[in-house]
């Protein structure tokens, strides 16, 4: 029976990727995104809601749960608001999309997530990894790419110069080095609506080896 999907972050790199395929995916009969401002989009499968994440009610039910949601620090202003939008965000539309049925979710995260991490950002994501675990989904979905190749509405400089060097390091970049490679956010959007059809259970980690088989690359 075709399943319902909730996406958070689907106008960001990897989330228009993966909401692209989750209205293309036979798996699901509707999806609905939750936007800040409409993108546009036209779609017989697809249902937006404008939402403030700051005072979120309730949820629509929904199967799986897709979030790509992310900032920069930069961009955020402050730490606390980066915590804001990489943690207390998605932990909260998990919480509530389990009141509400959902079995699955999927998580964008980044490679080198670590909660014991002395580096903010990656002990940020971490952290939400670690809550996110304590959660009784029946399948918990982790991505962690390296840099993400793709054409992104902001331009983050560090990030294109990250790129850049991975790309040019790749094929050097082997062993226990080849998570950190360079991998298109198409792949990891393809590669999240196919583990949701694999229908697993249990907290599955995914990183740029499984991420392109998942893909079929």
């Amino acid at each position: 029976m075709p399943k319902s999907a909730l996406i958070t972050g689907g106008t960001g790199l990897v989330g228009s990727h993966c909401l692209q395929f989750l209205l293309a995916s036979p798996e699901y009969a509707s999806v609905t995104a939750l936007v800040r401002k409409g993108n546009g989009i036209n779609h017989p499968k697809l249902r937006e809601q404008i939402v403030d994440f700051d005072s979120l009610v309730d949820l629509p039910a929904a199967d799986d749960i897709y979030c790509a949601l992310g900032t920069t620090i930069k961009k955020a202003g402050s730490q606390p608001a980066f915590r804001r939008v990489d943690f207390e965000y998605p932990l909260q539309i998990a919480e509530r999309g389990l009141t509400t049925g959902a079995k699955q979710f999927l998580l964008v995260s980044s490679v080198g997530a670590n909660s014991k991490s002395a580096n903010f950002y990656l002990r940020t994501k971490g952290e939400l990894e670690d809550a996110l675990r304590q959660l009784p989904f029946r399948a918990l979905h982790i991505f962690r790419p390296s840099f993400l190749v793709g054409e992104r509405k902001e331009q983050r400089a560090g990030e294109r110069l990250g790129m850049v060097v991975t790309e040019a390091l790749k094929f050097v970049m082997v062993g226990g080095l080849r998570r950190y490679r360079s991998i298109p956010a198409e792949t990891v959007g393809k590669a999240m609506v196919k583990a949701a059809a694999c229908e697993s259970s249990g907290v599955h980690l995914h990183q740029y080896d499984e991420i392109e088989r998942l893909a079929g690359k």
